[in-house]
């Protein structure tokens, strides 16, 4: 069978120049998109400002115990007269890697007056991905890695970092969405002890 030659024709489309001629217009969209973001994230409320409503808030906090890490039995019920940040995390979410050293110097500062702890609960990680990342990032404080998800269901929580602040009378005050230590320390100075104990939790 004779071979059949087909003339090249000069004019003929060279296959990837279709594509050549995409590629601005793709870089285009890429850098409206960039832009776009950029733009969110300079208008957005800084995580100092990111508390938010909670069907919570006003009321007792769900009950709840656990094993911590260093094998310890935590109950947020024997912690009252102090106030409590409860904190919801994962090593993999880059935000609570971001709110991490805020919640280190929150912890520390109020681990030496007394009157304020934290205590995180993990959500889909490993107890040794925690380990390794309090080594590195710092932080002493309870954390419970295992069995967490009925509580998760009871704070309603919808993603991480999720963070409620519990009063000393078992009250829920606050819950964030990504938090700092200045924002902690402003509710904690504007809560009135007094007046919010002789509401009583809901």
């Amino acid at each position: 069978m004779d071979a059949v030659l087909v003339d090249s024709d000069p004019a003929a489309e060279p296959i990837g120049r279709p594509r050549a001629r995409l590629a601005p217009w793709i870089a285009a969209m890429v850098a409206v998109v960039l832009v776009a973001f950029i733009v969110v994230l300079a208008t957005r409320k800084p995580a100092s400002e990111r508390a938010v409503s909670s069907q919570l808030i006003g009321k007792r906090v769900p009950a709840f115990t656990g094993t911590t890490l260093t094998g310890e039995t935590y109950d947020i019920d024997a912690r009252r007269g102090k106030f409590v940040v409860v904190n919801f995390f994962a090593t993999w979410c880059v935000p609570c890697r971001l709110e991490h050293p805020e919640l280190v110097k929150f912890s520390e500062r109020h681990k030496q007056i007394g009157d304020a702890e934290v205590v995180s609960l993990a959500f889909d990680d490993s107890p040794d991905n925690i380990r390794t990342f309090f080594a590195e990032a710092g932080g002493d404080w309870p954390v419970i890695a295992d069995g967490t998800g009925s509580t998760i269901l009871d704070f309603g929580v919808s993603g991480v970092p999720e963070s409620y602040v519990v009063a000393p009378n078992g009250q829920v005050i606050a819950k964030f969405l990504g938090v700092t230590d200045a924002a902690l320390e402003g509710l904690l100075q504007r809560y009135d002890t007094p007046s919010a104990a002789e509401t009583g939790a809901g």
